[in-house]
């Protein structure tokens, strides 16, 4: 019906249209590239947050080497006699990473005296989606000492979506932890 109004011109015009659009329907050359386009974004932002996974997983081996070494300082008696503080063993613990963390301002540390191993509480530091340094404390404590050392490293997360269940703090972040219990060797006495 449409063709009478057109006349043989416009009916010329609209075979062609429609040829093309039968070609273009028809041909498949384009359509692994279409679907791979499809395809790639999804697979890349897994393939980052699968990276960015296996890298938390490092960092937190790496800190709780580094604690667990630290740790030893504070059981043998030895960063005692030294004039303990939380900056020094937290530059034991950064010493002890590998370099691979950030210990500037990311990296925080909490060292107790406990009266029984049963009586150690691993209270959150997380308040108000931030670490809470007033909460945190340093006492390495004496010879035969019950004592509790955690270590606390404030991880950037870089993938957009995914990384939304692991953030644990504000600004897209996750707070590693590593504790070290143990009861200090008999120096001193």
């Amino acid at each position: 019906m449409v063709e009478r109004h057109l006349g043989k011109r416009g009916e010329r015009r609209l075979n062609r249209i429609r040829s093309a659009l039968h070609r273009f329907a028809g041909e498949e050359k384009g359509s692994t590239v279409v679907e791979f386009a499809l395809v790639a974004a999804p697979f890349i932002v897994m393939l980052i947050g699968l990276f960015e996974v296996c890298l938390i997983f490092i960092a937190t081996t790496t800190l709780e080497h580094g604690a667990s070494e630290a740790a030893r300082q504070i059981r043998t008696g030895e960063l005692q006699s030294s004039g303990a503080s939380a900056e020094t063993f937290k530059q034991l613990v950064c010493d002890n990473s590998f370099g691979i963390l950030d210990c500037n301002d990311r990296l925080k540390v909490d060292v107790r005296v406990f009266e029984s191993f049963t009586n150690t509480s691993n209270d959150n530091p997380i308040k108000d989606g931030k670490v809470d340094d007033s909460a945190l404390q340093f006492d390495a404590g004496e010879g035969n000492d019950i004592v509790l050392a955690r270590v606390f490293y404030e991880w950037n997360l870089i993938t957009p979506v995914i990384s939304a269940p692991l953030s644990n703090m504000d600004e897209n972040k996750r707070l590693l932890q590593a504790n070290v219990a143990f009861r200090n060797e008999p120096f001193g006495d």
